[in-house]
């Protein structure tokens, strides 16, 4: 999985990685030719006393010792460049990837999941390829030229270098078949760890107010124990690898000094060659030494590239249309008809056979209970998601044969739990049109009831990451304002007034109504009180149309909105 995983990704980065394979063959083979350089100055220089040949051959071990210097140096920057980039493009590809998703794809991800595979996963993977271009190309590069060489200093030790080095190598890969499963569960555990932190973090107060903190905490422990076992448990194998592998080369070395001391006293080996097996012996454990931590962070990559790969490959219900309408004609009606939306594998849907059509200047408000489908209909014009029978045409357009951008900048939607960004009010309003000036915020803000908190702390005033230090009130407002800078045909009230006093929305709605008098308005609201200053009502329950006209005719002919209407007091409107 790793390695096809990264031979698709690592495409763009061929010459420097052709590069970084040059430089770190020359560089290993480099050291590995200096034991035998060492060896010829034993043989030839030293035990026959030849001072310029220790010189000669002194002064080419130098001149190999640069070149393995600067080779190494180069190999160190391209390999840091490489991953770097790389990092950089999975990040880029998994973050566009996860914004052409619809709502239904995100959720089965999970937000925490999201974040940890944009983040941690793709960290991993960097690493995997820094510590494979430093260390394992080397590492196995040394591995084998170390058995190579020593094979031509003498055949009868080299073989017990060959025979020993394959059994720990055979060990050392069950070994590390035991890690994969293991670093699942750790990357799972952390997945949970952080859904649970987000879900805590932001429900705190709930928490504290049913006195559920004892609970919490256990729950938190039982994940943080599930991962703590995991990473034991790899941690232990790890520890124990180094040990193995430097036991069995130590007994090696013995074994090679035994069979090598015989050897020159029977005149059958020089005493140089003896130096330069265990100089290779040396080089030999280290690499696989250094192999072995990086086949081992191996495993834990290709579970992250796994979960990348699963991103990457995820593909939206909601697909771009394949010939786009990039423009619309003058605005025209919101029109359903035989709407049915439901998810997959689900025993009914969400709605079904809704029709609707909404004409400029028409405000049509969606009344119903808790779970009727009201803020799914949206969800259905905005193409969150798509329909499953029927269609939702958009200025006399299949939402589905429009440009998402166009469908985007067209329809403006004001959800009931907003999201405001951190940074300023101002950067908030100018969210979805950036060269929207002061004045044109300022009138936004008034119309939306907003002015005078704003007047308070100013345009540039700081806001929180999702409007932390702003009332539920406040960020309603500021969102409502936010879509009235945009200016769309087609504006989508999901039930944003729930967080106002009843005073501050009959202003509001008396102001949006000269506002949106050209505009095509769908009002979702479950105030009775507010759908009679629409021009349509539509009833929905669990999901079908229970009643739709004028809310006098409703109140007349439909015994629902007439028990939902008692079932609400009236207020007066505060002019």
């Amino acid at each position: 999985m790793l390695i096809g995983f990264l031979n698709t990704q690592m495409r763009p980065y061929r010459r420097g990685l052709s590069a970084l394979v040059v430089l770190q063959l020359v560089q290993t083979s480099a050291s590995l030719l200096l034991p035998t350089l060492n060896a010829a100055v034993i043989d030839h220089g030293i035990l026959q006393g030849d001072v310029e040949y220790i010189a000669s051959v002194g002064a080419l071990m130098l001149g190999v010792a640069v070149i393995q210097i600067l080779t190494a140096s180069g190999a160190v920057v391209l390999a840091a460049r490489c991953a770097a980039r790389l990092g950089r493009d999975l990040r880029r590809r998994v973050f566009r990837r996860v914004l052409a998703l619809s709502a239904r794809e995100v959720g089965d991800l999970g937000a925490p999941s999201l974040l940890n595979r944009t983040v941690n996963d793709v960290q991993q993977v960097q690493n995997i390829v820094l510590t494979t271009a430093d260390v394992a190309v080397p590492a196995v590069v040394m591995c084998l030229g170390g058995i190579v060489l020593a094979v031509f200093q003498d055949v009868a030790v080299s073989l017990v270098i060959v025979v020993l080095v394959v059994v720990v190598i055979a060990a050392l890969a069950v070994t590390l078949g035991r890690l994969g499963p293991l670093y699942t569960r750790m990357q799972r555990s952390v997945d949970r760890i952080g859904h649970l932190l987000r879900e805590r973090i932001s429900g705190v107060r709930v928490i504290r107010a049913f006195v559920r903190d004892d609970h919490e905490r256990a729950r938190f422990d039982r994940t943080n124990a599930e991962l703590s076992e995991a990473a034991l448990r790899v941690g232990r194998i790890m520890a124990g690898m180094p040990v193995m592998v430097t036991i069995v080369m130590n007994i090696l070395t013995v074994v090679i000094i035994w069979i090598s001391g015989r050897r020159i006293d029977d005149g059958e080996m020089p005493l140089g060659a003896l130096t330069a097996l265990l100089t290779y012996v040396t080089l030999i454990i280290v690499s696989i030494i250094m192999a072995v931590m990086v086949f081992s962070e191996g495993s834990r990559a290709a579970v992250s590239a796994g979960r990348i790969q699963q991103v990457l490959d995820t593909r939206t219900s909601v697909p771009a249309p394949r010939r786009p309408v990039r423009a619309l004609a003058a605005p025209g009606e919101v029109e359903l008809r035989g709407a049915t939306f439901g998810y997959p594998g689900a025993e009914k849907p969400v709605l079904r056979d809704v029709d609707l059509a909404v004409r400029p200047g028409q405000t049509v408000a969606i009344l119903g209970s808790t779970g009727s489908g009201k803020s799914t209909l949206l969800n259905l014009v905005l193409r969150l998601y798509d329909v499953t029978a029927g269609t939702v045409r958009v200025h006399g357009v299949d939402a589905r044969d429009i440009d998402p951008a166009l469908l985007s900048r067209t329809v403006g939607h004001v959800p009931q739990r907003p999201h405001l960004f951190s940074g300023t009010v101002a950067s908030n309003l100018r969210f979805g049109r950036p060269d929207a000036t002061d004045a044109e915020l300022w009138q936004a803000l008034e119309v939306a009831q907003a002015r005078e908190f704003v007047d308070r702390i100013g345009l540039d005033a700081p806001v929180a990451q999702g409007g932390a230090n702003l009332s539920g009130g406040q960020r309603q407002r500021l969102a409502i304002a936010r879509t009235l800078v945009r200016r769309p045909a087609v504006y989508l009230l999901d039930d944003c007034f729930s967080a106002l006093d009843h005073g501050t929305e009959a202003r509001l709605r008396a102001a949006l109504a000269s506002e949106l008098s050209g505009a095509t308005v769908l009002l979702v609201t479950q105030r009775v009180e507010a759908a009679e200053n629409a021009d349509h009502v539509l009833l929905l329950d669990d999901g079908r149309v229970i009643g739709s006209g004028t809310p006098d005719r409703l109140s007349r002919d439909n015994p629902v909105y007439r028990e939902i209407a008692l079932s609400q007091p009236v207020h007066q409107e505060v002019r």
